[in-house]
């Protein structure tokens, strides 16, 4: 669906990436997509018969349709109707995320592991969607020095409308004990945030004390985590802590060692060497630059 682009794939990709977004029309008459996972979230539109394949469940698109890609979660898709066309919308969870502690797109009923992806759409609907992909392409062609900001909204609000719409039933479900563990580990770990309090420091921090938590062992929920979003445990884990830190940070007045213990580590030498680790600076720098 995504497979012919006006640029080559390499500049596409580095433009997504620098911007943070990217919206185009499709019109393609390829078969579908390989499984692959992305680096973005994806809105789509289309006209035309697929089935999905996503996550442990498989659905089958009615002649239009929504389609909500989340780069944790793999999935392919299988053209049933020879000619398809659409729109499609590439963001970075970064780009949408207004604060640091924004809600997780992952817990979006649209986009979370265990949901589902496909919306049928009335030919009502489908007037309002492509209206808004309309104004979100010619946005980007703009040169309105807001525009990223207006194209932010405009992802919200069709998300939104999004929500307003109940999806789709049409899908036969496969049973995936990985997908449903995956799933809990990644409602659990975000559950635990935002950090409220340095009397109340984060419970779960390693990928062992998910694993007991969950009452599995830690080589399966590892296998799991992988099999189903590409990452390991451990790199969801610090991925988030690396975030509310920075929230901490820039929105509370609680020194270092106070930010550390409430992320779990037991002492400030921990925490700068972890964070510096994992985004190439001290706190102590990330909490200056926002003064």
């Amino acid at each position: 669906m995504d497979k012919q682009r006006i640029t080559p794939t390499s500049v596409f990709n580095r433009e997504l990436k620098l911007k943070g977004f990217k919206v185009y029309k499709t019109n393609s008459n390829s078969e579908g997509h390989t499984y692959s996972r992305k680096d973005f979230y994806k809105l789509n539109i289309t006209f035309g018969n697929f089935v999905f394949h996503y996550a442990d469940g498989s659905f089958r698109t009615a002649d239009i349709f929504l389609f909500f890609g989340n780069p944790r979660i793999p999935y392919s898709c299988e053209a049933v109707s020879q000619q398809h066309h659409g729109y499609t919308c590439l963001f970075t969870e970064e780009f949408l995320k207004l604060g640091d502690r924004t809600e997780s797109l992952q817990q979006s009923p649209l986009f979370k592991i265990g949901g589902i992806p496909i919306f049928d759409l009335t030919d009502a609907q489908k007037d309002r969607f492509i209206s808004i992909f309309e104004k979100m392409i010619e946005e980007q062609e703009s040169e309105y020095a807001f525009k990223d900001e207006l194209i932010r909204n405009y992802i919200n609000l069709f998300i939104h409308e999004a929500l307003k719409i109940q999806p789709s039933e049409n899908n036969f479900s496969h049973s995936n004990a990985a997908a449903r563990i995956t799933s809990v580990f990644l409602e659990l770990l975000e559950r635990q945030f935002p950090i409220e309090s340095t009397e109340r420091p984060l419970a779960l921090r390693t990928a062992q004390d998910f694993a007991s938590h969950l009452s599995v062992h830690i080589n399966y929920l590892n296998s799991a985590v992988k099999q189903i979003t590409g990452k390991p445990t451990s790199a969801h884990i610090s991925e988030r802590i690396v975030a509310e830190a920075k929230a901490l940070l820039h929105h509370t007045d609680w020194n270092i060692a106070e930010i550390a213990y409430a992320l779990g580590f037991e002492y400030p030498t921990y925490f700068n060497n972890f964070f510096k680790k994992k985004t190439g600076t001290i706190p102590k720098s990330i909490r200056a630059a926002h003064l």
